[in-house]
């Protein structure tokens, strides 16, 4: 059984930043897709960051220049480390890891932008 479990959301103000972490554990394949998606109220949930075991990475748009995925694999772990926060930030970040065409979420992390 996969269990994915993060830390690391909170309340900042705007500009500043935040480290969020999430942990694997479980039967996990070598080549696999960690990363992050984030779903504010009354929106759709919409990819933050991808990393795959290659390192190969994708971004959206909105985090290009301000967030940066990694992951260590000796830890199962992928970070995502965000910067110059906004207010549209907020929103609940749920960590992502999908490998033999199966997705698994963690429970989600709380992360609040204030103006």
């Amino acid at each position: 059984q996969v269990q994915l479990v993060e830390s690391g959301g909170g309340l900042v103000q705007a500009g500043g930043s935040l480290r969020l972490s999430c942990a694997a554990s479980g039967s996990i394949a070598s080549i696999n897709t960690m990363g992050w998606y984030r779903q504010a109220p009354g929106k759709q949930r919409e990819l933050v960051a991808t990393m795959t075991n290659f390192g190969g990475t994708n971004y959206a748009d909105f985090g290009k220049g301000r967030f940066t995925i990694s992951r260590d694999d000796a830890k199962n772990t992928v970070y995502l480390q965000m910067s110059s926060l906004k207010p549209e930030d907020t929103a609940v970040y749920y960590c992502y890891l999908g490998f033999d065409s199966r997705p698994y979420w963690g429970q989600g992390t709380q992360v609040t932008v204030s103006s």
